[in-house]
């Protein structure tokens, strides 16, 4: 999957979502460099993206990315999701898929009647919810890679510092995108899965033998 179809995946997947209502503030890609060798597709303000990574409140790490408006599209339930890619010699050699929901649902929570008959809010007005951010990670650097304990695509859920699902491959905007709304707004997918772009496109799988012998995660063939 080459540089250019990566970011014409994220516009599609953006101006879908923005189409069909589903996000209510977005930001298109910020691109640097040149996709036939060292190319990066990224979000305003990326630096702001490192907090994901630090140790302070989930609530903190929300209200960074938010207040920096360092994300590709916010969904009208809060939801941040942050998409940055990295090319080396044009092949993908980093990147950061992140779902952060936010913190705060109880306006939702405590008049559910008011929003069951919008269909994104459909499945987050139930009490017991708890968000938790999600993050799918790649980076091809062996010097990082640790067989099992650290793959090179990776799945995180919450802040767990070990948390790391081996993933069979780095994942496509377009992948990303229908797992977030299959998983977390199944209402509203069901409803508007004809109107979003099926992926075109994979990654090389990354994942090891002793990997695919544990839990992980694999993604629909071509």
């Amino acid at each position: 999957m080459r540089a250019t179809d990566t970011l014409s995946e994220i516009e599609a997947l953006t101006a879908n979502l923005v189409g069909l209502s589903l996000s209510n503030e977005q930001n298109f890609p910020s691109t640097h460099g040149d996709p036939k060798s060292n190319f990066e597709i990224t979000v305003k303000n990326a630096s702001a993206l490192t907090v994901a990574l630090r140790n302070v409140s989930y609530r903190d790490i929300y209200s960074t990315l938010s207040d920096a408006n360092c994300f590709n599209m916010k969904l009208l339930d809060g939801a941040l999701v942050c998409l940055r890619y990295r090319f080396e010699a044009g092949k993908l050699v980093e990147h950061n898929l992140g779902y952060f929901p936010s913190p705060d649902l109880e306006q939702f929570q405590n008049e559910p009647e008011i929003y069951l008959s919008d269909d994104i809010y459909a499945d987050i007005v139930a009490h017991n919810i708890v968000p938790f951010p999600i993050r799918f990670d790649f980076n091809a650097d062996e010097a990082r890679y640790i067989d099992v304990d650290h793959p090179y695509s990776h799945l995180t859920l919450g802040q767990y510092e070990n948390c790391r699902i081996p993933v069979c491959s780095p994942v496509s905007p377009l992948i990303f995108g229908s797992f977030i709304l299959r998983n977390f707004y199944n209402t509203a997918f069901r409803k508007f899965s004809d109107d979003i772009p099926a992926p075109k496109f994979r990654f090389a799988q990354t994942i090891s033998p002793n990997e695919q012998k544990i839990p992980h995660v694999v993604l629909a063939a071509p």
